[in-house]
């Protein structure tokens, strides 16, 4: 009865979303079993679609490395069809980014944008011109990764299954998170490290619900990509020897040595962006020409280094390069990833970024067996160190960097040392104020998205959930108490497994997941604010930072 009657009061209303939201909330277990199924389905499709998007570029990288030991052996004339066709392609990728500007570059910024309702995706369209964008430029020879990308794919997936099954929209936020978490599983064969990083990186929150979907999601998607690519790690690091804590101080150095290129890497790329934006030489069709025009005379040298270059980090670990050669391939791998990433091509930074960390652990590694000649059975451990530490630096995700590279290693022996490593170089990039690199890519898409400003017109509504941290604004207050946030209305309290029906008198506690229900014209504003009194004062200096050019 009581169900029958708060529901009449929200047709009188005249907001069926208002209702289909407070429903969810009460039924909450039923909501959550649905969620679970879904984020189920969400990552079988996006499994299917990564591992075909794996399998494309697997085979475009191999064909490059043939195709450019045929045109070193041939006469120029190849060489000048070959240029042809590069040019046929970068036309084809610059029409795809005019037509669907969402896909360019790695896409997790736009997802990032989708989860906070500040960017909207079309799914179908973005799904089709990602995947083609993407195998197009990572296939030629672009220094990108697919992983970005994936994480697209997945996100789009997400979002297509919460609109074919006739979703709301709390729900498809959580299936845009857990496609997310699928796509980054199916791409690196790291379901945990998936699930950490679109929650840490992306949600911003790990309740239940949203946990609950993102797990099954990864681990489907993960299932599906390990019968196709079977179930070892990407990288095979099984005999890296466990670090001797004498050596720990040396993490220190590689941290903070990491650290400094991390902040380099977020700056340059930044000025690449720019450089590209302001250029009149190059038609914007054509610009993508130019970084694969860049890929011919390294496609001659050491082909293994276009594309995402995952070839080159075994190389290094085989110890098949020395320490002259780890140095010019560091340089030309960072100058080509700047290069490709400032046209705003589909691919992404996060394997690129990967294989630069491991070349600088690499030229570290050398660096101190040669001065002070530790043992060299020990290198390995540096370039995998590095890998996270330089993830760490760039992404500013310390917890996902380290259990991203334990899970492509296939080792959990080494997690204190990585994040030792991790910290040392976090702590070095905040100290340089350097920005998450992601949050700064959303500011530039939101700076050319009305300010970032949500559509004025829209009458929807959404669902915010913020926890209260012990120690803050909130805790122990009483809700009439409690100056709240303009346009906006509490409609549940969760506490554990049970729901409190908010009133005047109703305790909040620390641990309390607040369920606020707003417009999404206002969801940024209270979101802000919510958060402040929430304790989460650094979130929310993210979330300032991400939105370059608002007003409170």
């Amino acid at each position: 009865m009581r169900i029958k009657k708060q529901k009449d009061f929200y047709e009188i209303v005249g907001d069926q979303l208002m209702f289909t939201t407070f429903e969810g909330i009460i039924h909450k277990r039923r909501f959550k079993v649905r969620l679970f199924f879904e984020g189920i389905l969400t990552g079988l499709i996006t499994g299917l679609v990564v591992v075909l998007f794996r399998y494309l570029l697997q085979l475009s990288a191999f064909g490059l490395e043939r195709l450019y030991a045929f045109l070193g052996s041939h006469s120029l004339w190849w060489t000048g069809l070959w240029i042809v066709i590069l040019s046929v392609v970068a036309w084809i990728i610059g029409r795809i980014i005019r037509y669907e500007p969402m896909v360019s570059g790695s896409g997790i910024p736009q997802v990032k944008g989708a989860v906070l309702r500040q960017l909207n995706m079309q799914w179908l369209k973005v799904l089709v011109c990602k995947f083609v964008g993407g195998v197009l430029a990572i296939g030629a020879g672009m220094s990108l990764g697919r992983e970005g990308p994936s994480i697209q794919l997945g996100a789009v997936v997400g979002q297509g299954v919460n609109s074919l099954l006739g979703g709301i929209p709390v729900k498809e936020r959580i299936l845009i998170t857990s496609g997310a978490s699928a796509g980054l599983a199916a791409a690196f064969n790291a379901p945990l490290a998936g699930v950490v990083f679109s929650l840490e990186e992306l949600h911003k929150n790990f309740s239940p619900p949203v946990l609950l979907s993102a797990m099954a999601a990864s681990l489907t998607a993960d299932y599906v990509s390990k019968n196709f690519f079977g179930i070892r790690p990407i990288f095979d690091f099984h005999t890296l020897p466990v670090f001797p804590m004498k050596y720990f101080p040396l993490l220190i150095l590689l941290g903070v040595v990491v650290g400094l290129f991390g902040v380099v890497f977020n700056r340059s790329l930044i000025k690449s962006l720019n450089i590209y934006t302001k250029q009149k030489i190059v038609p914007k069709s054509m610009i993508v020409l130019i970084p694969l025009l860049l890929t011919i005379p390294v496609g001659f040298w050491i082909p293994q280094a276009l594309g995402g270059g995952q070839e080159l980090i075994q190389g290094i670990h085989n110890h098949q390069y020395p320490l002259m050669i780890l140095s010019l391939l560091l340089i030309t791998k960072f100058g080509l990833t700047m290069v490709s990433y400032g046209t705003g091509a589909p691919g992404g930074i996060f394997m690129p970024m990967l294989v630069i960390g491991a070349l600088t652990g690499g030229v570290f590694s050398g660096v101190i067996e040669t001065i002070w000649h530790i043992d060299p059975s020990f290198s390995n451990n540096f370039v995998v160190f590095a890998m996270a530490a330089y993830f760490t630096a760039v992404v500013k995700a310390p917890i996902t960097g380290s259990i991203l590279i334990t899970e492509m290693t296939g080792s959990f022996e080494h997690l204190p040392a990585l994040i030792t490593v991790s910290m040392t170089a976090y702590i070095v990039a905040d100290l340089l104020k350097s920005q998450a690199v992601y949050d700064q890519l959303l500011g530039r898409i939101l700076a050319k998205e009305r300010g970032g400003y949500p559509d004025k017109t829209s009458n929807s509504n959404t669902l915010l959930e913020v926890t209260v941290n012990m120690g803050s604004y909130l805790e122990g207050k009483m809700i009439k108490d409690v100056e709240w946030p303009r346009n906006c209305l509490l409609v549940n309290i969760k506490r554990g497994e049970n729901h409190v029906i908010p009133g005047g008198d109703t305790l909040i506690l620390a641990g309390d997941y607040l369920n606020i229900l707003t417009g999404e014209t206002h969801a940024l504003k209270v979101k802000r604010r919510l958060l402040q009194m929430a304790g989460y004062s650094q979130v929310e200096q993210v979330i300032k930072d991400q939105n370059t050019g608002l007003t409170s």
